[in-house]
């Protein structure tokens, strides 16, 4: 075969390979169908691991790298359980007849939650400076609505949100009312108003970003601010979904998170720092290349990426920021001690502290 023949059957293949993802999609709509009307689980890890295990063997068998079979299973399968999901959060229709004013919601994790309460049925508003969205209605000033709505949620730059907390107390909406903070603190002081008004208030923390289309394994966290009934119609909107959700008190959240957020944000920050300024290097160090540094690369160029503004907050703003700050400040200090005194007993200690860490970890997830 010539060389434009062998690209034709290439093509060939390749349009034979999206006409099967085609038809997979659509035995998955089926899938998830059968699956609510018999009441399964959308998840069902057996199967999963069922499906890789005949596929890892078929690649053997035909002489295929079985994890490069392995790795396109598992985004079908992921594929697929999204489809599911959103499939069963859309049947359940928990919104149906029910309205929701999302007050941010332009703004990238606002507009998630739009989509999600839309998809679930409510009649969605939005309150916005930068604008209407022609997908849902519009309120140009939510001071001067009525906020009759049955879900209230605040998803403003955390900065703005502290004040809008504290004037809805005033007017005590009637509705459930949540904010999505990743900070939890420098909300204290709004959030207590609403509970003194007695208000149905709660606070959330979805642990995802706003391209997330698969909830499986993500976190939903939800602060107990003493209303009972808020924190049940919070979880209640995730039922449908496969995201695990998880109850916690405000001053426990934003310690947790000066962890998972504010030590991983400055470690990457301190990374992609010292290589800006690693001088002359900096100009070849853009052409090496190995397994780790460009693992760390990833992680760091994404964060690099992110907005100034919003993980200034999350350092500066946590009552409990600093405690790991200086986790990490020590962590460093220990680190360029053992090199200084050529400690390889030290060093190995430190390696070791970490396996042990992780070992504990994977038990405790089940890994």
């Amino acid at each position: 075969m010539t060389l434009d023949e062998l690209r034709s059957a290439l093509s060939e293949v390749d349009t034979a390979l999206v006409e099967l993802v085609a038809r997979r999609q659509a035995l998955s709509e089926q899938v998830a169908a059968v699956k609510r009307a018999t009441g399964r689980a959308t998840r069902d890890y057996g199967r999963e691991r069922e499906v890789i295990l005949r596929g890892r063997s078929a690649a053997l068998r035909l002489e295929v790298s079985p994890d490069l079979v392995e790795s396109i299973l598992r985004q079908l399968i992921q594929s697929s359980l999204a489809t599911q999901e959103q499939a069963r959060v859309v049947a359940q229709a928990h919104g149906t007849g029910k309205r929701a004013l999302v007050i941010g919601g332009r703004g990238k994790m606002g507009g998630w939650f739009a989509d999600f309460l839309a998809s679930q049925g409510f009649r969605v508003a939005i309150a916005d400076p930068a604008g209407a969205d022609p997908s849902f209605d519009f309120v140009a000033d939510w001071r001067l609505d009525p906020l009759d709505q049955d879900v209230l949620v605040i998803a403003t730059p955390l900065g703005a949100t502290a004040g809008i907390l504290e004037e809805l107390a005033q007017r005590a909406p009637r509705g459930l009312i949540f904010d999505l903070g990743s900070l939890k603190t420098p909300l204290r002081a709004g959030l207590a108003a609403l509970a003194r008004a007695g208000c149905r208030v709660t606070s959330l923390h979805p642990m995802f970003g706003p391209d997330t289309e698969l909830l499986s394994g993500r976190h939903v966290i939800f602060i107990d601010l003493g209303s009972a009934t808020a924190l049940a119609e919070a979880q209640e909107l995730f039922a449908s979904t496969m995201a695990e959700r998880v109850v916690m008190g405000l001053d426990e959240h934003d310690r947790l998170i000066a962890y998972v957020l504010g030590l991983s944000h400055a470690l990457n920050i301190a990374f992609f720092t010292a290589l800006a300024e690693s001088g002359e290097a900096a100009p070849r160090l853009a052409r090496m290349s190995s397994t780790t540094f460009d693992a760390q690369l990833d992680v760091a160029s994404r964060v690099a990426a992110e907005s100034p503004d919003l993980y200034y907050e999350i350092q500066s703003l946590n009552e409990y920021g600093a405690e790991s700050l200086r986790a990490l400040q020590g962590a460093v200090e220990r680190l360029v001690g053992v090199v200084a005194r050529k400690d390889p007993a030290g060093f190995a200690a430190m390696m070791g502290r970490g396996r042990a860490y992780f070992d504990v970890r994977a038990a405790s997830r089940g890994v």
